[in-house]
């Protein structure tokens, strides 16, 4: 009997619908509008900044999971070494898991969509029992992870998208005001590209991308796709459908977040943009639609991230604990994270992602083209060793003021910048990973020469 190649395409428009559900959550949101309104009349620079960081490099890096056949994070990342294997995996799974992008999610979902209907009455109690529920919720469908192509791709993401399009489109067609009126602020007036490109690291997509992909795979395969080639195909096709449907709503998100100049003012973040955008023109039940928008955007993600750090974790270590065991212990450290509060989690993750974010996309570009190497190990090792030293200082740039001065790493700074290009603007690992591919290839064929001789 012929085994089946490809996904009909009613189960390709659900793996989609599931794997863009698992995207877009939190950050989704609120960064856009929030870059469009300090883009101002730069914003189409800033958008296609965002959109390569926040949709091209994700999508990669589905398509790396995919085209590698590897079957997890773990054995990707050891073409580096299998102990570098393990620090990245465990790594990367922390940090889009329970210590940043979970919590950040269930503290979105509150500041955003609950906290402006309660008013004065807002309170850490408040939060506190809303976490609850929440991480509840994400618990309870973390535990039944073969009905995850149902909950995400079938019923949670649909009920979102009908309510944020009704926000998005209602916004567009009836602006406050042009998106070239407004003058841009901050980084937004020199480098609006390169700014873009680092807001889209708070997405955090790109991390995820590389854990998303295994849990694409597994359902691909729970569909009936069993050889390797034909499930990478489907795999990449699942990529580019739900990428395509987050690049366009990305830059309707922008641009209202732009056009909102026009008539509000410039606020500290997306979210208080998205809660005035959504009572200007709603009024009192624009909070009841910010507030379902955000929670089922923040719901869907967590869902995913738990379901794909607890699989992730028993694959790594399958003497361990079992798979309810982590996505127990996931959802109560990201409930005890989530409580610290919102400006605290931001501002630890940035550095945190600023680490992460060099390695994760030298490690899916390395995959794409191994090819041209035959995925020499040298290859990966030379390139990982010269980016390491550099996204630390990236790290340490982006570290908060308090920690900075109490760690005195402005001296160690200033002195880096005479050596290190792109430093000042966030991209220090650039060069540096040139160099370590340019030695790494030099190695490559040089013992390719020797074992012809």
């Amino acid at each position: 009997m012929e085994r089946k190649q490809k996904l009909t395409a009613r189960e390709l428009t659900v793996l989609a619908s599931m794997l863009f559900g698992m995207f877009f959550g939190a950050g989704n949101l609120i960064f856009p509008v929030h870059m469009g309104q300090l883009a101002g009349q730069n914003v189409w620079q800033a958008i296609i900044g965002f959109t390569v960081t926040g949709v091209g490099i994700p999508l990669l890096g589905v398509a790396a999971l995919g085209i590698s056949r590897s079957s997890s994070l773990m054995e990707l990342s050891s073409r580096v070494g299998r102990r570098y294997g393990v620090f990245f995996t465990c790594a990367l799974s922390l940090t889009i898991g329970p210590f940043f992008a979970v919590p950040r999610c269930a503290t979105v979902s509150y500041a955003v969509g609950i906290a402006p209907m309660m008013g004065e009455r807002d309170s850490g109690l408040a939060l506190t029992i809303f976490s609850l529920a929440f991480f509840a919720a994400v618990l309870w469908f973390s535990l039944r992870p073969s009905g995850i192509l149902t909950w995400i791709g079938r019923i949670i993401n649909p009920v979102f998208l009908v309510f944020l399009g009704l926000l998005v489109v209602v916004a567009l067609f009836n602006p406050l005001g042009s998106i070239y009126a407004a003058e841009p602020a901050q980084e937004y007036s020199e480098i609006p590209f390169l700014t873009g490109c680092l807001e889209g690291y708070n997405t955090m997509d790109t991390l995820a991308a590389l854990l998303f992909g295994v849990v694409v795979v597994d359902v691909i395969r729970g569909l009936g796709v069993k050889e390797d080639g034909a499930v990478a195909a489907n795999t990449v096709k699942a990529g580019v459908f739900s990428c395509a449907l987050m690049a366009l709503i990305y830059v309707a998100a922008t641009l209202v977040g732009a056009q909102s100049r026009g008539g509000l003012p410039l606020f500290a973040n997306g979210g208080e943009a998205l809660a005035a955008l959504s009572s200007h023109y709603f009024g009192t039940a624009g909070g009841i639609i910010l507030a379902i928008i955000v929670t089922m955007a923040c719901l869907k993600t967590s869902i995913g991230l738990v379901t794909s750090c607890s699989e992730t974790f028993c694959k790594m270590f399958p003497k361990g604990p079992s798979y309810p065991v982590w996505a127990v212990g996931f959802s109560v450290a990201a409930f005890l994270i989530a409580n610290t509060g919102l400006n605290a989690i931001l501002s630890y993750s940035v550095p945190v992602l600023m680490f992460l974010y060099p390695l994760a996309i030298t490690l899916i570009l390395l995959t794409l083209a191994g090819r041209f190497y035959q995925n020499d190990p040298a290859v990966y090792v030379a390139v990982t060793a010269f980016t390491i030293p550099a996204a630390i200082l990236d790290l340490l740039r982006s570290l908060p003021g308090e920690l900075g001065e109490a760690l005195n790493v402005g001296p160690l700074l200033a002195a880096a910048e005479k050596f290190v290009p792109f430093l000042n603007l966030g991209f220090a690992w650039v060069c540096p990973a040139a160099l370590g591919l340019a030695v790494g290839l030099a190695v490559h064929f040089y013992k390719r020469r020797r074992s012809v001789k």
